[in-house]
């Protein structure tokens, strides 16, 4: 993913802070499997790292920011969240889901924006917004059933 990209700013400087201490390491002279493993993070985004901080330092492995400015405006993506509160019932669709593909259209309806589904989940990301799951459970839910299942099932399974 690219720098900035669908990353909220705590996101971003919890990532910066991350190609920081790498680059502390660095300088003590750690190998790349070994930081790689301890912060977590891929060996080849460590080799990247390493190579641009040989080139300019730790000020290399500074954020650059997004890499293109995003196409809905602030007030478009405000236009939008009142949008998404009146629910997929209004715009047309037969339950009260959103998804990413569904909020794809939307923006294509309403502002004439093409956007991928992943370009979607990273303008939402940006914005803080998060995948939810639903409130209710299913009707048919039978937690006796369940108990039973966990008590009984579950352990042969495991076994």
């Amino acid at each position: 993913m690219c720098a900035g990209g669908g990353f909220t700013a705590q996101e971003q400087q919890r990532r910066k802070r991350v190609r920081l201490e790498a680059a502390e390491r660095f300088e003590r002279g750690d190998g790349n499997r070994v930081i790689a493993a301890d912060l977590r993070v891929t060996v080849r985004s460590v080799e990247r790292w390493r190579q641009a901080w040989r080139q300019g330092g730790s000020a290399a492995l500074e954020s650059k920011g997004p890499q293109s400015l995003p196409r809905l405006s602030d007030r478009q993506f405000g236009e939008l969240e009142r949008e998404l509160e009146k629910g997929p019932l209004a715009h047309g669709w037969q339950d009260q889901r959103w998804t990413l593909a569904r909020i794809k259209t939307l923006i294509g309806r309403r502002f004439h924006i093409s956007y991928t589904v992943q370009g979607v989940w990273k303008l939402l990301r940006r914005h803080g917004w998060s995948c939810q799951q639903p409130v209710r459970r299913a009707i048919e839910r039978d937690e006796g059933a369940i108990a039973v299942w966990k008590r009984q099932v579950w352990p042969q399974v495991k076994a």
